[in-house]
């Protein structure tokens, strides 16, 4: 199979609906860029010269090879589309035209899409109920999601953001990494965290079988007292009589 062809298979994309345009716009470049047609759409392009007598051969290839690069760059745009996208921009001829218009059309997602993330973000709760990687996870994802946006978020920013996350059941933890004066990168927190939390669930595990060993131990004196009490009240009835 030709290299060009492994190319495309391996290139998945997704058909544009008119969200998350960043994305889409990367996957595409990076698709164009691979087929090496996305020269076409750069704005400083320059036509080829018209054709002359002298350089009539080259002038001609080099024509028909940037007429042919357009199309191929016009229908892979106007494939990753959904339908009702695709009618609305199937009758510019230009793929030059239809990057412009989809850039101005769309642009202003970022701008949402990083109140949206930055809402989410700081609204996003911490429960017991669930794994507690699992859901600093799910604020990574955000983090990573924001940091395309070109929206960078220190570590020392997260550290704090996920400890005042945590729920009521982990603040000894919390109050013990705010006191410490070790400075700690997300990547060192995690590491942290993950061995905080695996010791909790190895105590979650161990805690039944320690109550019912204090449990079985207290109530063994408890029987052993009642033995020689009950002798004790029998032989004060026999003398009484």
């Amino acid at each position: 199979m030709p290299t060009l062809l492994l190319n495309l298979v391996a290139i998945r994309l997704d058909r544009f609906d008119g969200t998350n345009y960043m994305c889409w716009k990367a996957k595409m470049t990076f698709l164009l860029t691979t087929l090496k047609v996305s020269y076409v759409l750069d704005p400083k392009l320059q036509l080829v010269p018209t054709l002359k007598e002298n350089n009539f051969e080259g002038m001609k290839n080099a024509r028909l090879k940037c007429e042919e690069d357009e199309l191929i760059c016009r229908g892979h745009i106007l494939n990753s589309l959904t339908d009702r996208l695709y009618d609305l921009y199937r009758d510019m001829s230009s793929p030059q035209e239809i990057w412009i218009a989809l850039e101005k059309k769309y642009k202003h997602e970022k701008k949402g899409t990083y109140k949206f993330l930055a809402l989410k973000y700081f609204e996003f709760e911490m429960k017991d109920d669930s794994s507690t990687m699992d859901q600093v996870h799910e604020l990574q994802i955000l983090v990573s999601r924001m940091s395309k946006l070109e929206i960078k978020i220190p570590d020392s920013l997260q550290v704090g953001a996920i400890l005042s996350k945590l729920p009521p059941s982990w603040n000894d933890y919390r109050k013990k990494v705010l006191h410490s004066d070790e400075i700690l990168t997300m990547e060192q927190f995690q590491t942290h965290l993950q061995i905080e939390a695996e010791n909790r669930s190895r105590d979650a595990i161990l805690a039944p079988s320690k109550v019912n060993y204090v449990s079985q131990n207290s109530t063994t004196p408890f029987k052993n007292k009642l033995k020689p009490l009950k002798k004790t009240m029998l032989s004060r009835k026999l003398l009484s009589k």
